[in-house]
């Protein structure tokens, strides 16, 4: 009966709502005492009940003023020193320079610079960026930026000035020493690269070197053109090196790993309390799964430098050369705060394809987790061989001729190479190390510059490039000034002399190819490198992992 549907539906309403009002109560009890205990990360953040209440009555009440953006880092600060060495919080000021170094570029006019006697020398000039266009040159000084003076100025002032939006301009006042004449020119700042692939070179007619300083956004495709050039050289076997690099992100270095890797293998795996294990595999047909490899690590190589040669030595794909890894094996996700700050939090850990974590110990705080390196070239490991025995670390097994591995205290190399010593060597380094050697290279190559322009490979540069007596006597005495028991030493010792000479070149050879150039130079006396060659050539590659 049509006539009496509405009615029917007008006594049933009401009763549909009590109910669903009634679902609705239980379920919204139910819900909040689960949420209770299980309260959303980002509300956690954004309420800070108790600390914000403190930091708001120390602002208010405390007898003198104070910052309380200041306290309020201080007090995350204090909350993550109870969490492990590698969470961090960072600020929102430091964004930017953290991102750009993971991103693999920034805007700026495209020069590299050093502060000589307080005034700015151009070291670097990038090949076709805004400053190479502009004509400015290696060995120029920069006196003006749009009209300010930047004698005396900071390198962090500096680079505020130099860097800017992409096409807008800065004007450069330049002194050109060689020349002895000022130029004024205008630079349009555009998009420059930061490198992760320092150099990439052939050493002889079948051995290639790739030297990697970070794992970036852009690094996968750095190592890739690097790698297709040298096998277009003839490339049959390859240093890769992985020294002080203190890692990045993960997908870069498994990328790398997959080309030098065999398909279907386990490259790495995280796993960790709140989240399930992730295995990253091989793909693909690499590049260069087949052919010697030897991987260089020391004490800076850290995560994702540990997980590629890690992977390489579980599978027994190549050598491992250097000293004892980092051992930083955990898995930080960044949680971006309102205020465009960031939480880097540990989430996970790392884990080779044999089943080892690399992270070292660090349940006896952070001072002494970070005094590592110190502790280890008092006791010699860094000197001698490494103190880091089985007792110390759990036994694991590599995938392919099942060779004894550790995990525990980041990656053991097959070959440990300590640091060279020698009758001067503390002297030694204090030279080479020194401000006062850059700048007695930096100042020769200024006024020089015209006649080192006639370089144009490094190949011709070392062949063609002497250091004349006249060069050493001014070092000497520049170096004197500071360290005259040092130079006594050194330059009575023909072994040390010949690496002040070695770095002076280096230096020279930097400024003319970048750091392609330096690590052309430098690895030709670099204890390291030489022993990889050695291996490489000989029968000892073949006894430690075959082939």
């Amino acid at each position: 009966m049509p006539a009496d549907s509405p009615k029917r539906f007008n006594i049933w309403t009401p009763l549909t709502f009590s109910v669903i009002l009634i679902l609705g109560i239980l379920i919204g009890f139910q819900l909040n005492k689960y949420l209770s205990n299980k309260r959303p990360i980002s509300n956690a953040i954004e309420r800070n009940d108790r600390l914000e209440e403190i930091i708001d009555i120390v602002n208010a009440k405390y007898v003198d003023s104070v910052n309380a953006d200041s306290l309020y880092e201080d007090a995350v600060t204090g909350i993550l020193k109870h969490l492990d060495p590698h969470t961090v919080y960072i600020p929102a000021r430091d964004m930017a320079s953290v991102t750009e170094d993971l991103e693999g570029n920034f805007k700026g006019i495209g020069v590299e610079f050093y502060i000589l006697k307080d005034t700015l020398m151009i070291t670097s000039v990038l090949k076709n960026g805004p400053s190479a266009d502009a004509g400015i040159q290696t060995g120029d000084k920069i006196l003006k930026v749009n009209d300010s003076s930047v004698i005396g100025i900071t390198s962090e002032s500096i680079i505020s000035k130099l860097r800017g939006l992409e096409g807008s301009a800065v004007k450069l006042s330049l002194l050109r020493p060689s020349e002895n004449r000022v130029l004024e020119t205008q630079v349009k700042r555009g998009v420059i690269p930061i490198f992760s692939v320092d150099a990439s070179y052939m050493i002889d007619m079948v051995t290639g070197y790739i030297r990697i300083n970070r794992f970036s956004a852009t690094t996968y495709r750095e190592f890739m053109k690097a790698l297709n050039a040298l096998l277009g050289q003839g490339m049959k076997q390859l240093v890769l090196d992985l020294r002080q690099n203190p890692g990045g992100y993960l997908d870069a270095a498994t990328a790398i790993a997959d080309e030098l890797i065999g398909d279907n293998k386990l490259l790495v795996y995280t796993q960790g309390r709140a989240s399930d294990k992730e295995k990253y595999m091989a793909g693909q047909k690499g590049k260069f799964e087949k052919g010697r490899l030897a991987v260089l690590v020391d004490e800076g190589s850290a995560s994702a430098s540990e997980i590629l040669a890690g992977a390489v030595q579980d599978w027994d794909r190549g050598v491992v050369i250097g000293r004892r890894t980092y051992g930083k094996g955990l898995v930080q996700e960044q949680f971006e705060l309102g205020d465009g700050s960031a939480l880097r939090l540990t989430v996970a850990r790392y884990y080779t394809p044999s089943g080892r974590s690399i992270q070292r110990p660090y349940n006896k705080g952070r001072e002494l987790y970070e005094e590592d390196f110190e502790n280890r070239f008092r006791d010699g490991s860094l000197t001698g061989m490494d103190t880091l025995g089985p007792a110390d670390t759990i036994r694991y097994f590599t995938e392919e001729k099942h060779r004894i591995v550790y995990g525990g205290g980041g990656i053991k190399p097959d070959i440990v190479t300590p640091y060279e010593t020698s009758a001067y060597a503390s002297e030694l380094y204090e030279l080479l190390s020194s401000s006062t050697l850059s700048n007695t290279v930096y100042e020769y190559y200024s006024l020089h510059s015209k006649e080192m322009s006639v370089y144009t490979s490094f190949r011709q540069f070392d062949a063609s490039f002497t250091i004349t007596p006249q060069m050493m006597v001014t070092l000497k005495s520049s170096l004197s000034k500071d360290y005259a028991v040092q130079v006594s030493k050194v330059w009575s010792d023909a072994k040390s002399l010949g690496f002040i000479q070695q770095r002076v070149r280096a230096i020279l050879a930097r400024m003319l190819f970048r750091s392609n150039g330096y690590y052309q130079q430098v690895n030709k006396t670099d204890n390291v490198v030489l022993r990889a060659l050695g291996i490489l050539r000989g029968k000892e590659y073949a006894a430690i992992v075959g082939g």
